[in-house]
Protein backbone atom coordinates (compact mmCIF):
# COMPACT_ATOMS: atom_id res chain seq x y z
CA UNK A 1 0.00 0.00 0.00
CA UNK A 2 1.38 3.54 -0.89
CA UNK A 3 2.01 6.08 2.13
CA UNK A 4 0.09 8.35 0.54
CA UNK A 5 -3.50 6.01 0.61
CA UNK A 6 -2.79 5.29 4.20
CA UNK A 7 -2.20 8.92 4.87
CA UNK A 8 -5.98 9.18 3.16
CA UNK A 9 -7.28 7.10 5.84
CA UNK A 10 -5.61 8.98 8.53
CA UNK A 11 -6.63 12.02 7.45
CA UNK A 12 -10.56 10.72 7.77
CA UNK A 13 -10.41 8.76 10.99
CA UNK A 14 -9.89 9.99 14.74
CA UNK A 15 -8.55 7.00 15.68
CA UNK A 16 -4.85 6.06 15.00
CA UNK A 17 -3.80 4.22 11.54
CA UNK A 18 -1.07 1.78 11.83
CA UNK A 19 1.25 0.14 9.43
CA UNK A 20 4.48 -1.74 8.85
CA UNK A 21 6.56 0.87 9.59
CA UNK A 22 5.00 1.84 13.16
CA UNK A 23 6.47 0.56 16.29
CA UNK A 24 3.28 -0.20 17.90
CA UNK A 25 2.22 -2.79 14.50
CA UNK A 26 3.61 -6.07 15.61
CA UNK A 27 1.91 -5.79 18.75
CA UNK A 28 -0.90 -4.56 17.43
CA UNK A 29 -2.21 -6.92 14.84
CA UNK A 30 -1.50 -10.13 17.21
CA UNK A 31 -4.11 -11.33 18.13
CA UNK A 32 -4.99 -14.33 20.32
CA UNK A 33 -4.29 -17.54 19.07
CA UNK A 34 -0.51 -17.81 18.99
CA UNK A 35 -0.69 -19.66 15.31
CA UNK A 36 -2.14 -16.88 13.54
CA UNK A 37 0.66 -14.86 12.40
CA UNK A 38 -0.83 -12.37 9.30
CA UNK A 39 0.15 -8.68 8.24
CA UNK A 40 -2.57 -6.35 7.52
CA UNK A 41 -1.34 -3.50 5.06
CA UNK A 42 -3.12 -1.22 7.40
CA UNK A 43 -4.73 -1.09 10.82
CA UNK A 44 -7.47 1.45 11.70
CA UNK A 45 -7.76 1.61 14.92
CA UNK A 46 -11.59 2.73 15.40
CA UNK A 47 -12.78 4.96 18.32
CA UNK A 48 -16.68 5.33 17.55
CA UNK A 49 -18.57 4.87 14.24
CA UNK A 50 -17.56 7.17 12.47
CA UNK A 51 -14.26 5.62 12.61
CA UNK A 52 -15.70 2.50 11.15
CA UNK A 53 -17.37 3.77 8.23
CA UNK A 54 -14.08 5.81 7.32
CA UNK A 55 -12.36 2.57 7.56
CA UNK A 56 -14.64 0.60 5.09
CA UNK A 57 -14.97 3.27 3.18
CA UNK A 58 -11.11 3.56 2.31
CA UNK A 59 -10.70 -0.46 2.27
CA UNK A 60 -13.50 -0.63 -0.07
CA UNK A 61 -12.64 2.08 -2.75
CA UNK A 62 -8.75 0.79 -2.61
CA UNK A 63 -10.44 -2.96 -3.59
CA UNK A 64 -8.69 -4.27 0.09
CA UNK A 65 -10.32 -7.43 2.16
CA UNK A 66 -11.53 -6.45 5.93
CA UNK A 67 -11.03 -8.12 8.56
CA UNK A 68 -13.04 -7.17 11.92
CA UNK A 69 -11.39 -7.15 15.55
CA UNK A 70 -13.19 -6.87 18.66
CA UNK A 71 -11.82 -9.00 21.30
CA UNK A 72 -9.70 -11.02 18.60
CA UNK A 73 -10.72 -14.45 19.85
CA UNK A 74 -11.03 -16.17 16.65
CA UNK A 75 -9.98 -19.75 16.41
CA UNK A 76 -9.16 -19.67 12.35
CA UNK A 77 -7.93 -16.16 12.90
CA UNK A 78 -10.51 -14.59 11.01
CA UNK A 79 -9.78 -11.09 13.42
CA UNK A 80 -6.75 -10.20 11.21
CA UNK A 81 -6.13 -10.61 7.47
CA UNK A 82 -2.87 -10.34 5.36
CA UNK A 83 -2.37 -7.88 2.96
CA UNK A 84 -5.95 -6.11 4.07
CA UNK A 85 -7.31 -3.76 6.25
CA UNK A 86 -7.92 -4.49 9.72
CA UNK A 87 -11.00 -2.57 11.64
CA UNK A 88 -9.65 -2.83 15.43
CA UNK A 89 -12.23 -2.03 17.74
CA UNK A 90 -10.55 -2.55 20.58
CA UNK A 91 -10.46 0.98 21.35
CA UNK A 92 -14.04 1.44 21.54
CA UNK A 93 -14.55 0.72 25.55
CA UNK A 94 -17.53 2.40 26.53
CA UNK A 95 -20.35 -0.04 28.77
CA UNK A 96 -23.05 2.17 30.13
CA UNK A 97 -25.62 0.60 32.51
CA UNK A 98 -29.23 1.63 33.41
CA UNK A 99 -29.85 0.01 36.25
CA UNK A 100 -33.45 0.89 36.96
CA UNK A 101 -34.30 -0.49 33.37
CA UNK A 102 -32.14 -3.22 33.36
CA UNK A 103 -29.99 -2.31 30.33
CA UNK A 104 -26.88 -1.86 29.59
CA UNK A 105 -25.25 -0.55 25.96
CA UNK A 106 -21.69 -1.81 25.15
CA UNK A 107 -19.20 -0.94 22.57
CA UNK A 108 -18.13 -3.72 19.53
CA UNK A 109 -14.30 -3.67 21.55
CA UNK A 110 -15.62 -4.31 25.08
CA UNK A 111 -14.66 -7.74 26.62
CA UNK A 112 -16.70 -9.66 28.89
CA UNK A 113 -14.47 -9.21 31.91
CA UNK A 114 -14.83 -5.45 31.26
CA UNK A 115 -18.57 -5.88 30.63
CA UNK A 116 -19.36 -7.29 34.08
CA UNK A 117 -17.35 -5.40 36.05
CA UNK A 118 -19.80 -2.63 35.20
CA UNK A 119 -22.53 -4.11 35.56
CA UNK A 120 -21.71 -6.62 38.30
CA UNK A 121 -21.56 -2.79 40.43
CA UNK A 122 -25.27 -3.34 40.26
CA UNK A 123 -26.03 -6.78 40.53
CA UNK A 124 -26.96 -7.07 37.70
CA UNK A 125 -24.97 -9.54 34.52
CA UNK A 126 -26.32 -10.84 31.25
CA UNK A 127 -25.38 -14.19 29.74
CA UNK A 128 -21.49 -13.78 28.25
CA UNK A 129 -18.80 -15.93 27.31
CA UNK A 130 -17.28 -18.46 29.39
CA UNK A 131 -13.88 -17.05 29.02
CA UNK A 132 -13.60 -13.67 30.45
CA UNK A 133 -11.28 -11.97 27.98
CA UNK A 134 -13.38 -13.14 25.08
CA UNK A 135 -14.71 -9.99 23.03
CA UNK A 136 -18.41 -9.15 23.38
CA UNK A 137 -19.17 -8.87 20.17
CA UNK A 138 -18.22 -12.39 18.30
CA UNK A 139 -19.49 -14.43 20.96
CA UNK A 140 -23.09 -12.40 20.75
CA UNK A 141 -22.94 -12.35 17.02
CA UNK A 142 -22.21 -16.27 17.10
CA UNK A 143 -24.83 -17.04 19.84
CA UNK A 144 -23.30 -17.12 23.00
CA UNK A 145 -23.71 -19.50 25.54
CA UNK A 146 -22.12 -18.92 29.57
CA UNK A 147 -22.51 -20.20 32.50
CA UNK A 148 -25.77 -18.06 32.55
CA UNK A 149 -27.08 -19.36 29.59
CA UNK A 150 -29.72 -22.13 30.82
CA UNK A 151 -31.18 -19.59 33.16
CA UNK A 152 -31.26 -16.49 31.02
CA UNK A 153 -31.08 -18.01 27.52
CA UNK A 154 -27.88 -17.05 25.07
CA UNK A 155 -25.93 -13.47 24.76
CA UNK A 156 -28.42 -13.34 21.74
CA UNK A 157 -31.48 -14.20 23.70
CA UNK A 158 -30.91 -11.04 26.35
CA UNK A 159 -29.91 -8.49 22.74
CA UNK A 160 -31.94 -5.74 22.65
CA UNK A 161 -30.88 -3.76 19.89
CA UNK A 162 -27.81 -3.17 17.53
CA UNK A 163 -25.67 -0.85 15.96
CA UNK A 164 -24.44 -2.16 12.49
CA UNK A 165 -22.14 -0.66 10.13
CA UNK A 166 -23.30 -2.60 7.15
CA UNK A 167 -21.54 -2.88 3.39
CA UNK A 168 -22.75 0.52 2.18
CA UNK A 169 -21.20 2.16 5.00
CA UNK A 170 -24.66 3.14 6.77
CA UNK A 171 -24.86 3.28 10.75
CA UNK A 172 -28.59 1.34 11.23
CA UNK A 173 -29.85 0.59 14.57
CA UNK A 174 -31.22 -3.04 14.23
CA UNK A 175 -33.91 -4.43 16.74
CA UNK A 176 -37.12 -6.65 17.07
CA UNK A 177 -39.13 -3.50 14.99
CA UNK A 178 -36.52 -1.41 13.72
CA UNK A 179 -35.33 -3.61 10.21
CA UNK A 180 -36.17 -7.29 12.00
CA UNK A 181 -34.89 -9.63 9.01
CA UNK A 182 -30.92 -7.98 9.51
CA UNK A 183 -31.62 -8.19 13.97
CA UNK A 184 -32.69 -11.92 12.93
CA UNK A 185 -29.62 -12.35 11.25
CA UNK A 186 -27.19 -10.81 13.66
CA UNK A 187 -28.19 -12.99 16.41
CA UNK A 188 -26.28 -16.09 15.27
CA UNK A 189 -25.14 -15.11 11.61
CA UNK A 190 -21.34 -13.98 12.93
CA UNK A 191 -20.17 -11.15 11.23
CA UNK A 192 -21.51 -11.89 7.53
CA UNK A 193 -23.74 -8.75 7.52
CA UNK A 194 -22.00 -6.16 8.88
CA UNK A 195 -20.11 -4.73 12.12
CA UNK A 196 -21.84 -3.80 14.73
CA UNK A 197 -20.36 -1.13 17.01
CA UNK A 198 -22.50 -1.51 20.19
CA UNK A 199 -25.04 -3.84 21.67
CA UNK A 200 -27.40 -3.39 23.62
CA UNK A 201 -28.48 -5.96 26.55
CA UNK A 202 -31.15 -7.00 29.10
CA UNK A 203 -30.00 -7.32 32.47
CA UNK A 204 -30.92 -9.57 35.36
CA UNK A 205 -29.67 -9.87 38.83
CA UNK A 206 -27.25 -12.47 39.74
CA UNK A 207 -25.34 -12.45 43.00
CA UNK A 208 -22.66 -14.32 44.27
CA UNK A 209 -23.09 -18.27 42.93
CA UNK A 210 -21.61 -21.67 43.93
CA UNK A 211 -19.26 -22.78 41.67
CA UNK A 212 -15.78 -24.78 41.29
CA UNK A 213 -14.12 -27.82 39.76
CA UNK A 214 -14.59 -31.88 41.08
CA UNK A 215 -12.01 -34.00 39.66
CA UNK A 216 -11.75 -38.06 39.36
CA UNK A 217 -9.54 -40.38 37.81
CA UNK A 218 -9.46 -40.48 34.39
CA UNK A 219 -10.50 -44.39 34.25
CA UNK A 220 -13.54 -43.62 35.66
CA UNK A 221 -14.52 -41.32 32.70
CA UNK A 222 -17.49 -43.56 31.72
CA UNK A 223 -19.13 -43.50 35.27
CA UNK A 224 -18.58 -40.00 35.56
CA UNK A 225 -19.85 -38.34 32.25
CA UNK A 226 -22.77 -40.79 32.78
CA UNK A 227 -23.59 -39.35 35.84
CA UNK A 228 -23.17 -35.78 34.47
CA UNK A 229 -25.58 -36.64 31.99
CA UNK A 230 -28.24 -38.07 34.36
CA UNK A 231 -27.98 -34.99 36.53
CA UNK A 232 -28.45 -32.72 33.72
CA UNK A 233 -31.26 -34.71 32.74
CA UNK A 234 -33.54 -33.50 35.64
CA UNK A 235 -31.36 -30.52 36.73
CA UNK A 236 -32.85 -26.88 37.19
CA UNK A 237 -32.55 -23.99 35.25
CA UNK A 238 -29.95 -22.60 37.65
CA UNK A 239 -27.82 -25.21 37.49
CA UNK A 240 -24.86 -25.35 34.30
CA UNK A 241 -22.07 -28.10 34.43
CA UNK A 242 -19.52 -28.22 32.30
CA UNK A 243 -17.70 -31.76 31.95
CA UNK A 244 -14.27 -31.90 31.28
CA UNK A 245 -10.96 -34.04 30.59
CA UNK A 246 -7.86 -32.30 31.38
CA UNK A 247 -4.52 -32.74 33.31
CA UNK A 248 -3.96 -31.49 36.82
CA UNK A 249 -1.40 -29.00 37.37
CA UNK A 250 0.46 -32.28 39.20
CA UNK A 251 0.45 -34.25 36.15
CA UNK A 252 -2.39 -36.81 36.12
CA UNK A 253 -5.12 -36.53 33.86
CA UNK A 254 -8.23 -36.59 35.08
CA UNK A 255 -12.25 -36.36 34.18
CA UNK A 256 -13.62 -33.13 36.16
CA UNK A 257 -17.25 -31.70 36.16
CA UNK A 258 -17.66 -27.87 36.72
CA UNK A 259 -20.38 -26.81 38.42
CA UNK A 260 -22.11 -23.68 38.44
CA UNK A 261 -25.85 -23.05 40.45
CA UNK A 262 -26.69 -19.60 39.59
CA UNK A 263 -28.82 -18.99 42.59
CA UNK A 264 -28.93 -19.10 46.47
CA UNK A 265 -25.29 -20.65 47.24
CA UNK A 266 -27.11 -22.80 49.99
CA UNK A 267 -28.83 -24.08 47.49
CA UNK A 268 -26.83 -25.01 45.40
CA UNK A 269 -25.28 -27.20 47.58
CA UNK A 270 -28.03 -29.00 47.89
CA UNK A 271 -28.62 -29.30 44.15
CA UNK A 272 -24.68 -30.15 43.70
CA UNK A 273 -24.57 -32.88 46.01
CA UNK A 274 -25.09 -35.67 43.49
CA UNK A 275 -21.94 -34.69 41.22
CA UNK A 276 -19.42 -35.29 44.60
CA UNK A 277 -20.72 -38.35 44.65
CA UNK A 278 -19.93 -40.13 41.04
CA UNK A 279 -16.71 -41.56 42.07
CA UNK A 280 -13.79 -41.60 43.65
CA UNK A 281 -13.15 -38.25 44.12
CA UNK A 282 -9.22 -36.94 43.35
CA UNK A 283 -9.99 -33.13 44.00
CA UNK A 284 -12.77 -30.83 44.94
CA UNK A 285 -12.45 -27.09 44.99
CA UNK A 286 -16.27 -25.86 45.13
CA UNK A 287 -17.57 -22.80 47.01
CA UNK A 288 -19.52 -19.44 47.12
CA UNK A 289 -17.88 -16.55 44.50
CA UNK A 290 -19.14 -13.67 42.98
CA UNK A 291 -19.83 -13.89 39.39
CA UNK A 292 -17.39 -12.10 37.82
CA UNK A 293 -14.80 -14.81 39.58
CA UNK A 294 -16.83 -17.68 38.54
CA UNK A 295 -16.28 -15.81 35.06
CA UNK A 296 -12.52 -16.62 35.24
CA UNK A 297 -12.76 -20.13 35.87
CA UNK A 298 -11.26 -21.22 32.57
CA UNK A 299 -9.90 -18.57 31.62
CA UNK A 300 -5.94 -20.61 32.47
CA UNK A 301 -7.24 -22.76 29.84
CA UNK A 302 -7.15 -19.97 26.98
CA UNK A 303 -3.68 -17.60 28.29
CA UNK A 304 -3.09 -15.48 25.25
CA UNK A 305 -0.17 -16.12 22.98
CA UNK A 306 -0.21 -20.18 22.88
CA UNK A 307 -1.34 -21.92 20.09
CA UNK A 308 -4.80 -22.98 19.32
CA UNK A 309 -6.96 -25.16 17.44
CA UNK A 310 -10.29 -26.63 17.80
CA UNK A 311 -12.73 -29.03 16.67
CA UNK A 312 -16.21 -28.90 18.29
CA UNK A 313 -19.66 -30.09 17.58
CA UNK A 314 -22.85 -30.69 19.53
CA UNK A 315 -23.79 -33.57 21.04
CA UNK A 316 -27.57 -35.30 21.81
CA UNK A 317 -26.70 -37.32 24.32
CA UNK A 318 -23.43 -38.64 26.07
CA UNK A 319 -23.42 -42.02 25.61
CA UNK A 320 -20.67 -44.62 26.63
CA UNK A 321 -19.19 -45.59 23.02
CA UNK A 322 -18.13 -41.85 22.77
CA UNK A 323 -16.96 -41.63 26.27
CA UNK A 324 -14.64 -44.43 25.44
CA UNK A 325 -13.55 -42.97 22.57
CA UNK A 326 -12.77 -39.39 24.22
CA UNK A 327 -11.08 -41.03 27.70
CA UNK A 328 -9.07 -43.71 25.44
CA UNK A 329 -7.55 -40.76 22.75
CA UNK A 330 -7.05 -38.43 26.18
CA UNK A 331 -5.24 -40.61 27.55
CA UNK A 332 -2.61 -40.33 24.97
CA UNK A 333 -2.83 -36.41 24.53
CA UNK A 334 0.60 -35.00 23.89
CA UNK A 335 0.03 -31.69 25.59
CA UNK A 336 -1.37 -31.25 29.29
CA UNK A 337 -2.16 -27.94 28.01
CA UNK A 338 -5.28 -30.26 26.06
CA UNK A 339 -8.76 -30.65 27.02
CA UNK A 340 -11.73 -31.95 25.85
CA UNK A 341 -14.90 -30.06 27.41
CA UNK A 342 -18.31 -30.64 27.65
CA UNK A 343 -20.75 -27.43 28.55
CA UNK A 344 -24.55 -28.68 29.36
CA UNK A 345 -26.95 -26.14 27.33
CA UNK A 346 -30.46 -26.53 27.40
CA UNK A 347 -32.91 -24.83 30.21
CA UNK A 348 -33.92 -21.51 28.53
CA UNK A 349 -31.86 -21.72 25.39
CA UNK A 350 -34.01 -24.67 24.53
CA UNK A 351 -36.93 -22.76 25.06
CA UNK A 352 -36.88 -20.21 22.25
CA UNK A 353 -38.27 -21.30 18.91
CA UNK A 354 -35.49 -22.09 16.59
CA UNK A 355 -36.63 -20.18 14.15
CA UNK A 356 -36.68 -16.94 16.17
CA UNK A 357 -33.34 -16.28 15.39
CA UNK A 358 -30.44 -17.52 13.27
CA UNK A 359 -29.13 -19.79 16.03
CA UNK A 360 -30.95 -23.15 15.32
CA UNK A 361 -29.60 -25.67 17.14
CA UNK A 362 -31.09 -24.59 20.63
CA UNK A 363 -32.90 -28.43 21.45
CA UNK A 364 -29.18 -29.84 21.52
CA UNK A 365 -28.25 -30.46 25.43
CA UNK A 366 -24.54 -30.21 25.35
CA UNK A 367 -21.46 -29.07 23.19
CA UNK A 368 -18.07 -30.82 22.98
CA UNK A 369 -14.92 -28.98 22.20
CA UNK A 370 -11.37 -30.60 21.69
CA UNK A 371 -9.51 -27.54 22.69
CA UNK A 372 -5.60 -28.38 21.12
CA UNK A 373 -3.25 -26.15 23.42
CA UNK A 374 0.13 -26.09 23.34
CA UNK A 375 3.77 -23.63 23.41
CA UNK A 376 6.08 -24.83 21.08
CA UNK A 377 5.83 -24.59 17.35
CA UNK A 378 8.10 -27.96 17.29
CA UNK A 379 5.12 -29.47 18.60
CA UNK A 380 2.43 -28.47 16.19
CA UNK A 381 2.13 -31.90 14.14
CA UNK A 382 2.22 -34.30 16.95
CA UNK A 383 -1.16 -31.81 18.36
CA UNK A 384 -2.39 -31.04 15.16
CA UNK A 385 -1.98 -35.09 14.53
CA UNK A 386 -3.38 -36.00 17.72
CA UNK A 387 -7.07 -34.12 17.46
CA UNK A 388 -7.65 -35.00 13.88
CA UNK A 389 -6.98 -38.81 14.40
CA UNK A 390 -9.36 -38.18 17.29
CA UNK A 391 -12.12 -36.54 15.46
CA UNK A 392 -12.04 -39.19 13.05
CA UNK A 393 -12.63 -41.74 15.56
CA UNK A 394 -15.23 -39.51 17.20
CA UNK A 395 -17.23 -38.65 13.48
CA UNK A 396 -19.58 -41.74 13.85
CA UNK A 397 -21.13 -40.61 17.18
CA UNK A 398 -21.82 -37.25 16.37
CA UNK A 399 -24.84 -35.08 15.03
CA UNK A 400 -24.07 -33.12 11.94
CA UNK A 401 -24.76 -29.84 13.83
CA UNK A 402 -22.12 -27.01 15.23
CA UNK A 403 -21.46 -23.99 16.92
CA UNK A 404 -20.58 -21.28 14.51
CA UNK A 405 -18.03 -19.58 17.04
CA UNK A 406 -16.10 -23.21 17.53
CA UNK A 407 -15.55 -24.06 13.91
CA UNK A 408 -12.02 -24.15 12.41
CA UNK A 409 -11.92 -23.78 8.74
CA UNK A 410 -13.34 -26.69 7.99
CA UNK A 411 -15.23 -25.81 4.52
CA UNK A 412 -18.79 -24.99 3.73
CA UNK A 413 -20.98 -27.97 4.33
CA UNK A 414 -19.64 -27.40 8.04
CA UNK A 415 -21.10 -23.44 7.79
CA UNK A 416 -24.08 -25.17 6.80
CA UNK A 417 -24.07 -27.63 9.19
CA UNK A 418 -24.29 -24.44 12.36
CA UNK A 419 -27.25 -22.90 10.62
CA UNK A 420 -29.75 -25.91 9.26
CA UNK A 421 -32.52 -24.99 7.98
CA UNK A 422 -31.87 -21.49 9.06
CA UNK A 423 -29.16 -21.19 6.18
CA UNK A 424 -31.72 -20.31 3.33
CA UNK A 425 -33.07 -17.18 5.18
CA UNK A 426 -29.57 -16.44 6.21
CA UNK A 427 -28.25 -15.99 2.44
CA UNK A 428 -31.13 -14.13 1.30
CA UNK A 429 -30.56 -11.38 4.08
CA UNK A 430 -26.82 -11.13 2.77
CA UNK A 431 -27.81 -10.50 -0.34
CA UNK A 432 -30.13 -7.45 0.80
CA UNK A 433 -27.05 -6.15 2.93
CA UNK A 434 -23.78 -7.51 1.80
CA UNK A 435 -24.36 -8.35 -2.26
CA UNK A 436 -20.82 -8.16 -2.76
CA UNK A 437 -19.39 -10.25 0.02
CA UNK A 438 -17.72 -7.56 1.84
CA UNK A 439 -17.41 -9.31 4.98
CA UNK A 440 -16.00 -12.73 3.94
CA UNK A 441 -13.32 -13.29 6.65
CA UNK A 442 -15.37 -15.17 8.58
CA UNK A 443 -17.40 -17.98 8.62
CA UNK A 444 -18.73 -17.32 5.57
CA UNK A 445 -22.52 -17.29 4.22
CA UNK A 446 -22.61 -16.29 0.70
CA UNK A 447 -25.19 -14.03 -0.91
CA UNK A 448 -28.13 -16.01 -2.19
Amino acid sequence: MKLADTSALAAAMRGPVLTAADPAYDAVRKVWNGMIDRRPAAIARCTGAADVIAALAFARDAGLPIAVRGGGHSFPGYSVCDGGVLIDLQLMKSVRVEPVARRARAEGGVLWAEYDRETQAFGLASTGGMISHTGIAGLTLGGGFGLLCRKFGLAIDNLISADIVTSDGKLRTVSATQEPDLFWAIRGGGGNFGIVTSFEYQLHEVGPMLAGLIAYPLPQATQVLRGLHEVMSSAPDELMVTGALLTTPEGHKAVAVVPCYVGDPAEGERVIAPLKKLGTVAMEKVGAMPYTVAQKLFDESAVPGRRFYLRSNYLETIGDALIEALAGSFAATPSPLNAIVIPSVGGAVSRVAPEATAYYHRQAPYVMSMVNCWLDPSEDQANLEWVRTTWTALTPHLPRRVYVNELQEEGADRVRDAYGPAFSRLAAIKRQYDPDNIFRLNQNIPPA
